[in-house]
Parts: structure tokens; C-alpha cells; sequence
């Protein structure tokens, strides 16, 4: 598909996805109002909810989307493996189990961050231990080290549920199924997707050519191990900071990847953005279910992405198998 054509498809989905975010919950306000209350907000009960809930939410969910989807796409050029994701291989369980910690021992707000950085980072170093991060990497090992570490963060979660104050608990529950209610602020995570975006762009064209393997990359001038330690750094901290906002949400890393690609191919100049663009509809799609279904009440949005992602990720092994 031709730039033009792809960048106006993406913004008519982000622009449907954004106006059906803001449209629908609880309450529903009408498209011709909130294309009024946009331009002209005022002390209404609608244009409180507009701008003091649901535009911040759905901010929100599509800067989240766009984290994970950038996470995703970075993980597989990087172990150039298409079923690669941090929520497979296990970093969003380490910064999950991390930030569990936290909430337990009460540590200040500022340092979750750091807290879920350190253990998706730790995870990260534990996986790749095991695995490597050559090019003769094996998928199957790959994925299985990723399922066996996420089996064991899942077992360390569990043990600190049951631990924790029974007060604690349901909070802790919707918070690890994924919750967009409880964001405090969007300047963290909007300044490292931005970041994160501008830093994938600029190696866009070493990951094309480290596609063509190690030795290929390096013929060509790429300093292969530079650049492999600056994109992991960056997905892990983007799948960190991600986790710290909304929990480990699942799949978007995953799907978002492989269907851009059916539409851009395999350039890492068009992949990466519209990969974050894609993702941000997506989240913003699974948030906006998660909050009319079963209106008033709202479902943790990881619900719907697993119900997403799931049945692709088996279409995805099955087609790997072929």
C-alpha cells in the first residue's frame, strides 16, 4: 500500500476509535455534542465527562497501545522472531512481580517506575541467559524459556496475592488483568513513547539490515551488538513504563506487528509507526468494551486484548509449524 494511502487509512481509524471512545460508556453523548463541547467546553455534565474522563482515558489507552506495539515490533527484529512479545517472554511478568513488591512495602509512587524497570530488565537478562541473542536463535527455545520464566513470575505473583492484605487484593487482581481507570498522569508515558518512537525511526534502516543477519548487518557498516543493546534497552523500558501505568496487558505487542505487516511489509521506516498507531486503535477499541458491556460496571481492558490476541497467536504457531 502507498504511504499516502496508509497514513489516511490510520488516521481515519484513529479519528473513528477516538470519536466512539468518547462517545459511548455510562452515558452516551452525542457525536454533534461532542464536536460542540470540543471546540466550546463549558459547565455541562457532558463536558465534564468529556474532558475529565473519557479524553483523558482514551489518551491514555492509545498511548499504552502504542508502548506495547513498540515493545512488540522492537522484540521481534531484535530476536528475529516473528512470536516474539514481552508479554510471551516474560518481561511484563518481571515488572509485574515488581511492582507488586511495591505496592506491598508501600514504596512512593516515583519509584515505581524504576521498580518495574528493574524487573522487566531483570527478566529480560535471566531470558536471554538462557537463549542468546544470535542469529542462530531456536523459536521453539525461545518460546519456551519465554513460557517457563512467565510460568515462574506467575507463581511469585500468586504467592504475593496471598500475602498481601485482604483490603489489597481485588485492587491488585484488576490492576494485573490490566487497568486504564487509574492513570495519574499521561506525561510519563507520552514522553517515552515519543522518545522511544523517535529513537526506533532514527535505527530504522540498521534493523532492516539486521534482518539480513549478523554478518550481512555488519558487512554493511552496522555496529550489530550497539545497536542490539539500544533497541533492547528501549523495549524493555518502554514494556516497563507500560506496566507501571495500566498492568501487564497481553498480546498487543504481539498481534499489532503482524498486521501491519500484511499492509507495509517488512520496513522498519513504515512498520514502526504505523505498528504504534495501530496498537493505540487497538487498546483504544479492547477500553471502550471494556467499559460498555457490561455498563456501569467496567471489565479489566487485558480481558479483551487476550480475547484478541489469543486466537491469533495460535493461528500464529500453527502457520510457524507449516
Amino acid at each position: 500500500m502507498k504511504q499516502p494511502l496508509l497514513i489516511l487509512l490510520i488516521a481515519v481509524c484513529i479519528a473513528s476509535a477516538l470519536l466512539l471512545s468518547v462517545s459511548y460508556g455510562s452515558v452516551s453523548i452525542p457525536f454533534p455534542a461532542i464536536v460542540e463541547l470540543l471546540f466550546n467546553p463549558d459547565e455541562t455534565t457532558w463536558s465534564r465527562i468529556l474532558w475529565e474522563l473519557r479524553l483523558p482515558r482514551a489518551l491514555f489507552a492509545f498511548i499504552i497501545g502504542g508502548l506495547l506495539a513498540l515493545a512488540g515490533v522492537l522484540m521481534q527484529a531484535l530476536l528475529r522472531n516473528p512470536l516474539a512479545d514481552p508479554y510471551i517472554l516474560g518481561t511484563s511478568g518481571g515488572a509485574a512481580a515488581a511492582m507488586l513488591v511495591a505496592f506491598l512495602l508501600a514504596v512512593p509512587a516515583q519509584l515505581h517506575a524504576f521498580m518495574a524497570l528493574a524487573g522487566a530488565t531483570f527478566s529480560t537478562l535471566i531470558l536471554l541467559s538462557f537463549t542468546g541473542l544470535r542469529q542462530g536463535l531456536q523459536q521453539q527455545q525461545l518460546l519456551l524459556s519465554g513460557i517457563i520464566l512467565t510460568t515462574g513470575w506467575g507463581a511469585l505473583i500468586t504467592f504475593l496475592l496471598t500475602a498481601a492484605p485482604t483490603a489489597q487484593i481485588p485492587g491488585m487482581l484488576f490492576w494485573l488483568i490490566g487497568d486504564l481507570g487509574e492513570s495519574s498522569s499521561l506525561l510519563l508515558p507520552a514522553a517515552t513513547l515519543a522518545i522511544g518512537l523517535v529513537a526506533a525511526l532514527l535505527l530504522a534502516k540498521p534493523l532492516d539490515m539486521l534482518l539480513l543477519g549478523d554478518l550481512q548487518a555488519a558487512s554493511l557498516g552496522v555496529s550489530v551488538k550497539s545497536l542490539r543493546f539500544v533497541m533492547l534497552g528501549v523495549a524493555v523500558t518502554v514494556t516497563a513504563i507500560a506496566v507501571t501505568a495500566a498492568g501487564p496487558i497481553g498480546f498487543v505487542g504481539l498481534v499489532t506487528p503482524h498486521l501491519v505487516r500484511f499492509v507495509t511489509g517488512a520496513s522498519h521506516r513504515r512498520l514502526i509507526p504505523a505498528s504504534v498507531m495501530l496498537g493505540g486503535v487497538l487498546m483504544m477499541a479492547a477500553d471502550l468494551m471494556s467499559r460498555t458491556i457490561i455498563a456501569p460496571r467496567q471489565m479489566p481492558v487485558g480481558v479483551f486484548t487476550a480475547m484478541i490476541g489469543v486466537p491469533i497467536f495460535l493461528f500464529l504457531m500453527k502457520r510457524a509449524q507449516r
